[in-house]
């Protein structure tokens, strides 16, 4: 029977599954499978899985159910093991990993960050503080420019908004940076020039929410925090 698995956790770790569902449109129950000192959650996998909304939600209740009682390695939605003995031969090959990456995530979490600007925002403020900017502008205004001045002006402008992007980024970090253990930065997306990770242990997670509310608060409206956690470390498994 193949099986879905969801986390690796301690094997003497509290696992206090009542009340959750496993995924699948036929959910079947929760268990362990042990190999010496760890353990893995599983559960029967459905013939047909797709990250319905239904069933991610059930994936992250498991995750955030065991988080509560100590260290998570949580696993990416859909993976799935021939059986019950390929989740133990797992276990057991990668043993040594899977100890040392619970003892680095232990009475920690993960905090989620992106954050965006109002282009229009930047616009102005290029716009008031570049001469070259703002005489190319003026001249397309009065007409008085060659054709090819709208072009030299959107590169311009295009250029120095994500200068400006990146200068805003490496700050939020910094400022963030002392209080956590670790960071993962990804690619933004959309409208979000930082998407950025933070692995923060529970000693400093006052602080680091302190700093970030601190430099949201000092950027003002125009910035859009949005700050997701504690999370299960995703990130950083």
């Amino acid at each position: 029977m193949t099986v879905y698995v969801y986390s690796i956790v301690a094997a003497d770790h509290a696992r206090n599954l009542e009340g959750l569902d496993a995924v699948g449109p036929d959910p079947t129950a929760l268990r362990a499978v042990s190999a010496g000192p760890l353990c893995a959650v599983v559960s029967d996998a459905p013939q047909e899985l797709r990250p319905k909304r239904r069933d991610l939600m059930a994936h992250q209740a498991v995750q955030e159910r065991l988080m509560a009682d100590g260290a998570v390695l949580p696993l990416r939605f859909g993976l799935t093991a021939s059986d019950d003995d390929a989740v133990r031969a797992a276990l057991e090959q990668r043993r040594d990993e899977y100890i040392q990456r619970l003892a680095e995530l232990e009475d920690c979490a993960e905090y989620h960050l992106k954050v965006s600007i109002d282009e229009d925002v930047l616009l102005r403020q290029i716009l008031q503080e570049s001469p070259q900017a703002r005489q190319l502008n003026d001249a397309i205004k009065a007409g008085t420019g060659s054709p090819d001045l709208p072009l030299a002006l959107g590169e311009l402008v295009a250029n120095e908004v994500l200068a400006r992007q990146e200068v805003l980024a490496s700050g939020i970090a910094e400022a963030l940076r002392p209080h956590a253990r670790q960071e993962r930065a990804s690619d933004p997306t959309g409208e979000d020039f930082l998407n950025i990770s933070f692995l923060v242990d529970e000693a400093h997670q006052e602080l680091f929410l302190a700093a970030e509310k601190g430099i949201a608060s000092e950027l003002g409206a125009d910035c859009d925090f949005r700050l997701n956690g504690p999370l299960p470390a995703y990130s950083f498994v």
